[in-house]
């Protein structure tokens, strides 16, 4: 499989790796849009939204709850953080990795950063 997420997850490719465990993995975007910018994604591959089956719906509801876990890490929680999935090219999607963006540190008034 060709996906840089698949291969972040496999220890092939260097991440700045926040959180990890048997479920998901969460690191530092390369190109942030926010001073947080934090990608969380599920260790097993789903391509997106559109690809998620009924068993996989417990999966989602833990990143956003990792997610929740790192923005209080992050000092972002109190303030206030965005949380994006962005799915298909029109959606704007670039990695065909199921992801979530965790985005704070700063106002986040309008589009994605």
């Amino acid at each position: 499989m060709d996906c840089i997420f698949c291969k972040i997850v496999a220890g092939q490719i260097p991440s700045d790796i926040l959180y990890t465990d048997d479920k998901v993995i969460a690191f530092r975007d390369i190109n942030p849009m926010a001073p947080v910018h934090l990608l969380i994604i599920p260790r097993l591959h789903v391509t997106s939204l559109n690809d998620m089956t009924e068993a996989q719906v417990p999966l989602i509801g833990y990143i956003i709850y990792v997610a929740k876990l790192l923005a209080e890490r992050q000092g972002i929680a109190e303030k206030g953080y965005r949380v994006v999935v962005n799915c298909g090219r029109d959606g704007g999607q670039v990695v065909q990795h199921l992801h979530i963006h965790l985005l704070g540190g700063r106002g986040l008034i309008n589009g994605l950063g």
